[in-house]
């Protein structure tokens, strides 16, 4: 039995910030290395941020990523280090890589092999998967090997591979996107893997947010047997400092079909390691509940795209009904209580108890609110209309108006303050189509666009639970949803109850199933139907919708790619609708 000591370093990267990312690897390296670390662990990608996307496609950017890796390599002193970069392959081939550092010079690298390209993930655009044989190396007397996020969840994969070469302990580095649930799926992974291999396995994931894309971090180490050693938190940067002993010799062999040809020398031996004296034990961090889990995603998602995009303020639109609530605890909690704007926008249909619930809202928030009603804008609108129309506009182009007003206020104030207008609107909302193009879709970002209705009421009572009070009025969580639009207008009036249509819409926009897969589930056949109708034609709209946070397994977005112009509805072969 060896023991090693591994600094997991889950570090918020930014997209393209080469020169600042380097500079957070190096700091951490230091802080890893004071600690008496052999070796740190890094995420994937972690010089140039994850995904970099199409950035790859210019060769000055891979040049420039290599040359801020060579910045991290010559910071590197006795305790190794594991970094993410992009490597070049040829004239124009790309690999996403691994590269094991230590005292100013790279020993060892890796191309990922396993290149995902489904969901979110476009790898095969961008990266060529490895092919070079595999490569062990030692480090503190622990024979090691380095792989990239896909290539451990393969069974008789790359990690298998490594194994039958030599391999006992396995550095994995992961740009891993968050969704409900999915630590879970993690671990129960890398247990199966270690069964496999008979390795032990060092988990290090990115932590912040990307666009719509969140990492959660939960960095872990997990022993050949699956006890969990150690573990970091979700949602924060971390270094997790920890010893593990790791066994000299494989508990069990390796799958079978792991890789040809026999075990070899390692490639590199790295004699210089710096542990200190005394023992430092893995610590395991406590897992959220998952709608404290949620939420943190949230929070954390838009903290990074408000900040990451030059913005240090937001501005909401506050109706006094659950959603705009949801979104302004939100960014109260991301941004903090100055940088926080609230508008309220009364109609003529707007209730008094609305108008108050928002400004009730505000006041617990320790944000600032002002009202703008919209009358004025309204009535005029009305009249230059009537001269196109032959009569005011009424019904659903008279709502339409009303929600378009308050985005051009909206815009405008943006405009004239530099604060990013955050929309509120979620994801049943969008599934359905219940929502206005350029009226409340308007704005930089959805903070809840992939929260279904019924979540955003738990998430409001999980955070008044947290508070130990009502942030969120108790009048807003009681209420029936309303756009208040026309006079005594309900959601149910359109669409489906929340409770009815949330599950609907959970099977037919993420599990992909059809209407008559979901009358077979036990779904009213007219509810699945109407709904199934209702998701399809609203298509065009939530293409032109601002990015989100993606908190479920199928976000709109990068995750759910349907056509606009689509004759084809969500019927089984041969079905009439």
């Amino acid at each position: 039995m060896s023991r090693v000591r591994l600094a997991l370093c889950q570090l918020n990267s930014v997209v393209g910030d080469l020169d600042g990312n380097a500079a957070r690897i190096v700091e951490a390296l230091a802080e890893a290395e004071a600690a008496g670390a052999d070796i740190a662990v890094f995420p994937e990608l972690s010089i140039t941020g994850y995904p970099p996307e199409d950035l790859v496609e210019r060769p000055a950017f891979v040049a420039a990523n290599l040359i801020a890796l060579d910045e991290v390599v010559r910071a590197t002193g006795r305790c190794a280090a594991v970094i993410g970069f992009v490597d070049r392959i040829g004239e124009r081939g790309r690999a996403n890589a691994a590269a094991l550092a230590v005292e100013g010079r790279v020993v060892a690298s890796y191309h990922k092999r396993i290149l995902p390209n489904y969901g979110v993930f476009d790898e095969q655009r961008w990266f060529a998967p490895g092919t070079s044989p595999v490569e062990t190396f030692v480090v503190a007397g622990v024979t090691g090997a380095l792989s990239v996020c896909e290539d451990v969840w393969v069974r008789g994969g790359p990690v298998a591979a490594q194994a039958v070469a030599g391999a006992r302990l396995i550095c994995n580095i992961n740009a891993s996107p968050y969704s409900a649930g999915r630590r879970d799926d993690r671990l129960a992974m890398l247990r199966e893997r270690v069964e496999e291999t008979g390795c032990t396995i060092a988990y290090v994931n990115q932590v912040g947010g990307q666009d719509e894309l969140v990492f959660d971090g939960g960095s872990m180490v997990v022993a050949p047997d699956g006890t969990l050693v150690a573990s970091a938190r979700q949602f924060v940067e971390e270094i997790l400092v920890a010893d593990v002993d790791v066994p000299d010799q494989p508990a069990r062999p390796a799958h079978p079909d792991g890789g040809s040809g026999a075990r070899r020398p390692p490639s590199v031996v790295v004699t210089t390691a710096t542990r200190g004296t005394g023992s430092l034990p893995g610590t395991v961090a406590d897992v959220p509940r998952a709608d404290a889990e949620v939420y943190d995603a949230l929070v954390l998602g838009t903290r990074d795209y408000v900040r990451k995009n030059g913005f240090t303020d937001a501005v909401i639109g506050l109706s006094g009904g659950i959603d705009s609530s949801l979104v302004a605890v939100v960014a109260t909690d991301a941004l903090g209580s100055e940088h926080v704007h609230g508008v309220a926008m009364p109609s003529r249909y707007s209730s008094e108890g609305s108008v108050a619930d928002a400004a009730t809202l505000a006041a617990n928030l320790g944000i600032d609110l002002v009202t703008v009603p919209i009358e004025p804008a309204h009535g005029v609108f009305g009249e230059m209309l009537a001269a196109v129309l032959g009569t005011e506009p009424a019904g659903l182009t008279d709502e339409n108006l009303q929600s378009r007003i308050r985005g051009v206020l909206l815009m405008a104030i943006s405009n004239a303050t530099g604060r990013i207008v955050l929309t509120t609107g979620n994801k049943s909302e969008m599934a359905t189509g219940y929502s206005t193009l350029y009226g409340d879709s308007a704005g930089g970002f959805a903070v809840i666009k992939d929260v279904p209705k019924t979540l955003v009421y738990a998430l409001c009572r999980y955070r008044n639970a947290i508070a130990g009070g009502e942030l969120v009025p108790a009048a807003v969580l009681e209420k029936p949803p309303s756009a208040e639009l026309r006079p005594d207008q309900r959601d149910v009036q359109s669409l489906p109850p929340y409770e009815v249509l949330d599950p609907v819409l959970a099977g037919y926009v993420e599990g992909d199933r059809s209407v008559e897969e979901l009358v077979a589930e036990g779904f009213d056949p007219d509810v699945a139907a109407r709904v199934a109708d209702l998701v399809d034609r609203a298509e065009y709209k939530r293409r032109q919708m601002p990015p989100g946070v993606r908190i479920t397994t199928k976000a709109f977005g990068k995750d759910r790619r349907m056509p606009i112009t689509n004759r084809y509805h969500g019927t089984a072969p041969g079905a009439d609708r």
